[in-house]
């Protein structure tokens, strides 16, 4: 049912996120060093550029694991009830 709060109160599945980030972090790590290796330099820049961004991302996925329950609730945390 939607209320018309969900901007304000939607949630994130944040461990889906942060192991889509490790994969991207690890095709963007692989892409940058083939590329660098085989003399592909703009190619080798546009993955570290992506290296960059992802690493920034998985940064924020984390901090925001490790602020708790208001920011990766459990199956104990009731849903947010409109205002």
């Amino acid at each position: 049912m939607r209320t018309g709060s969900e901007p304000r109160t939607a949630r994130s599945a944040l461990r889906a996120r942060f192991w889509l980030s490790v994969w991207g972090l690890v095709w963007a790590a692989f892409g940058t060093t083939v590329f660098a290796l085989v003399g592909r330099p703009g190619w080798a820049a546009a993955c570290g550029v992506l290296l960059l961004v992802i690493g920034v991302d998985l940064a924020v996925i984390v901090r925001h694991i490790r602020q708790g329950p208001h920011y990766q609730p459990g199956r104990d945390v009731p849903p947010y009830w409109p205002p």
